[in-house]
């Protein structure tokens, strides 16, 4: 049986750090994903998917992630269950990340990721013909 879930998206808030009675970290997100389709006619739509990150990953994510930054989070998907003081029953789905990771740089005052450039300015001639000597690394 396999369960895997890989999503890059943007954070829709602030993560929220919590601890549990043991002290163990417990960090809730909501990951905004574009579907890479649309129907004809239409703008692509955008899924909410609550994530649960635990001890270090939970911590690392709420120290290096705000509102809006993209993210690139690995885990599994778990159903739970809970019946309220009325004794209705709710359904939660949500991701369970074991890795996250960083897919743009930190952003600058003016907004642009460290180290990026207008696509205008990368140079065209790195080709088939191209040398060492053309190579940026």
């Amino acid at each position: 049986m396999l369960n895997k879930a890989i999503l890059v998206g943007r954070l829709t808030k602030d993560p929220e750090l919590r601890s549990t009675q043991s002290g163990m970290s417990v960090a809730t997100f909501t990951v905004a994903v574009t579907r890479s389709y649309a129907r004809q006619g239409e703008e692509r739509q955008t899924d909410f998917i609550n994530c649960v990150a635990f001890r270090n990953t939970a911590d690392f994510i709420s120290r290096f992630f705000t509102k809006g930054n993209l993210i690139a989070v690995d885990g599994t998907i778990q159903t739970r269950t809970w019946d309220d003081q009325e004794g209705k029953r709710h359904w939660v789905t949500e991701v369970i990340v074991n890795e996250a990771h960083f897919v743009e740089g930190k952003k600058d005052s003016a907004g642009q990721a460290d180290g990026a450039s207008p696509a205008s300015d990368l140079p065209m001639d790195f080709g088939p013909d191209a040398t060492d000597d053309d190579l940026p690394f």
